[in-house]
């Protein structure tokens, strides 16, 4: 009888001995997943309690408690009466005075000074983009040999890092703040930003087609003419329709401070408190900056087939507008 026990033991420690195991190993994953959970959230946390310790610092920075700007905001909402002056149509629908703004623009001749921005960004643009490509190419190391090739990725680095606005007061000397100065500043920034993203570009390329021309004999020239340059024509063309969005913005913030363009038009109206004028100007701005964003989203659709990203449509661009002026503004 107790062999026979002892058997029926040997035989149910076993399993019980793994349904121990397999409950422990249950229990140990269950802690560990109840740790990560916890961890994740301590450094959610940490991470929230960061930012607002920044954001707190950097208001305390800027002035933000200190200025009285509170006392100030009747005379905002007096000025917010202006920038949208009223009016009832039909003697029941009250809208925007939009025949004053129209009156403006046609007063003080904004059609022309959209030229002008338009001219400066678009010659800045093409000035600069010869030079951008050069400063590419040479920064690829499959030209420049390594690391005489990040000599020209450093200067394409330090024009990034100087603004357009700072570049047009480096050209001051020349003339003054002029349309000249500001299309030799965005023409300066140009080689910068379109330099910069034509080198990813280049690190990109497929070594088939070197290879292919370098086989035959061609000389070096010919290799990045024939080899490289073809590779890049459809990316060059794309990257320089989205610097010339950002150059348009740019010139207007460059005719603010005097460079010619809608921005004169802006910072006298601004100067003088006339509100209404001021934002018919904006307005006038918005609908230049958006008429280039279009045409130049078009055609980089057409030029990067399956790219979802460049099709935005007309809302998505008068919604990320705002932050696409002061990012360029910022540049």
């Amino acid at each position: 009888m107790s062999t026979d026990s002892d058997s029926l033991v040997q035989k149910i420690r076993p399993d019980f001995l793994d349904g121990s195991r397999e409950d422990s190993a249950v229990e140990r994953q269950h802690a560990e997943l109840k740790r990560t959970r916890l961890l994740r959230r301590l450094s959610q946390l940490a991470i929230f309690a960061l930012i607002a310790v920044l954001f707190v610092g950097s208001l305390v920075m800027a002035g933000f408690w200190r200025e009285a700007w509170l006392a100030y905001w009747p005379e905002f909402v007096e000025a917010l009466g202006q920038y949208f002056p009223p009016k009832l149509y039909f003697g029941l629908i009250p809208f925007v005075d939009v025949g004053r703004y129209y009156r403006f623009v046609n007063e003080a001749g904004l059609i022309g000074e959209a030229g002008i921005t338009l001219a400066i960004a678009l010659a800045g643009t093409i000035m600069g983009a010869p030079l951008a490509l050069l400063f590419g190419i040479l920064g690829n190391e499959r030209v420049t040999p390594f690391p005489l090739n990040f000599l020209f990725r450093g200067v394409m680095s330090i024009i990034r890092s100087i603004p357009s606005l700072v570049w047009a007061l480096i050209y001051v000397p020349l003339g003054g703040i002029s349309p000249v100065t500001a299309t030799l500043a965005i023409g300066t920034d140009t080689i910068g930003e379109l330099g910069r993203l034509l080198t990813d570009e280049l690190e990109e390329i497929d070594d088939g087609p070197i290879e292919g021309i370098r086989s035959t004999g061609a000389a070096e020239p010919q290799v990045i003419t024939f080899g490289m340059i073809t590779q890049i024509v459809r990316p060059f063309i794309a990257w320089a329709m989205f610097i010339l969005e950002n150059n348009v913005r740019s010139a207007v913030g460059l005719g603010i401070i005097g460079a010619g363009g809608l921005g004169v038009t802006l910072s006298i109206e601004q100067q003088t408190f006339q509100f209404t004028n001021m934002m018919a100007t904006i307005l006038f701005i918005v609908l230049l900056v958006l008429s280039v964003e279009m045409v130049s989203q078009r055609v980089r659709s057409y030029l990067r087939e399956g790219d979802d990203e460049e099709r935005l449509s007309f809302y998505q661009l008068v919604v990320g507008f705002p932050e696409r002026m002061s990012d360029s503004l910022l540049k």
